[in-house]
């Protein structure tokens, strides 16, 4: 688990100290990291949802490039 630390500056307010903190947390990846553990995902759930967010990051090309008119005549 990572360790997200902020250092408050004098005169600063509470919500932007509290708003900086939320951002590193969400860049840190501390809100994913809760909410996957927040309940038991079986090892074959796990591939599963990983292959399915593979497959839509590489979407396969399966219809190749025609032309609507051949202008070839």
């Amino acid at each position: 688990m990572v360790q997200v630390e902020i250092k408050v500056e004098s005169g600063e307010s509470f919500d932007r100290a509290l708003a900086r903190f939320k951002k590193s947390c969400g860049k840190a990846g501390v809100v994913t990291e809760i909410k996957k553990r927040s309940f038991y995902e079986k090892p074959s759930e796990k591939r599963r949802r990983i292959e399915l967010k593979r497959q839509r990051k590489v979407k396969p090309r399966t219809t190749e490039y025609r032309p609507r008119y051949d202008h070839s005549r």
